[in-house]
């Protein structure tokens, strides 16, 4: 069962940067998902897929999984550009789109 490590990225529908500076060691589902008859609800026998490992870097979850013999892959961090913003551009003269009210 391989295991993916990668950084997450910060969550769309906030400003902050919570939960995105730590690194993270998932499982590959084994088994595909099949639904409950009973309930409808999803279900896998795969228990490894719960597993969520969080690390303060690189290096530190790829030793773990070096060291208890998990093969795994790394997903490059995403970094994003910084977009400058500016309250007084909402009004200039030369806008791209004309203001409209």
């Amino acid at each position: 069962m391989t295991a993916r490590i990668y950084r997450p990225a910060p969550n769309a529908m906030q400003s902050g940067r919570g939960k995105s500076k730590q690194w993270v060691l998932v499982f590959e589902q084994a088994t595909a998902r099949e639904i409950e008859p009973l309930m409808g609800y999803t279900a896998s026998s795969d228990t490894q897929a719960q597993v969520r490992l969080s690390f303060p870097t690189l290096e530190d979850a790829e030793g773990y999984a070096r060291s208890n013999g998990i093969p795994y892959s790394v997903q490059p961090a995403h970094t994003p550009t910084p977009k400058r913003a500016s309250y007084p551009d909402n009004f200039r003269s030369d806008r791209k789109t004309p203001w409209t009210h």
